[in-house]
């Protein structure tokens, strides 16, 4: 992996961590202020969303078949696969994060229900 890869993959995995899904704060410090997230249950989720420290669940996941793709200077896509240890669910993901000033904020995230077929 390159450096810029190898530090955006760190990302994906610190958001995924069970303390930092418990947190308000953790989160604010991951999420754009122009989050926007299509979850695997349908829902839509913003920023304010997580507000009062709104839990996400605190399950152990396991990130696998990442890649990432650059969509510009300040602008990366990644794609991955979750395999949630806790609930035995499995979804596709994909993240867009932008280089702001104060570092990659997670600006869009999707999570799709997936079968257990890889990538193309």
């Amino acid at each position: 992996m390159e450096k810029l890869e190898k530090e955006i993959y760190a990302l994906e995995c610190a958001h995924l961590q069970p303390d930092v899904r418990v947190s308000q704060q953790k989160l604010k410090e991951v999420l754009d202020d122009e989050f926007l997230e299509f979850g695997s249950s349908g829902r839509v989720w913003v920023l304010t969303d997580y507000e009062k420290d709104h839990a996400l669940s605190p399950d152990l996941l396991e990130i696998s078949e990442f890649r990432m793709h650059e969509l510009g200077p300040e602008a990366v896509l990644t794609t991955y696969r979750i395999h949630n240890r806790t609930s035995g669910k499995k979804t596709l993901r994909s993240s867009v994060w932008k280089k702001r000033s104060t570092g990659w904020k997670l600006f869009f995230h999707q999570g799709t229900v997936s079968a257990e077929a890889g990538f193309q």
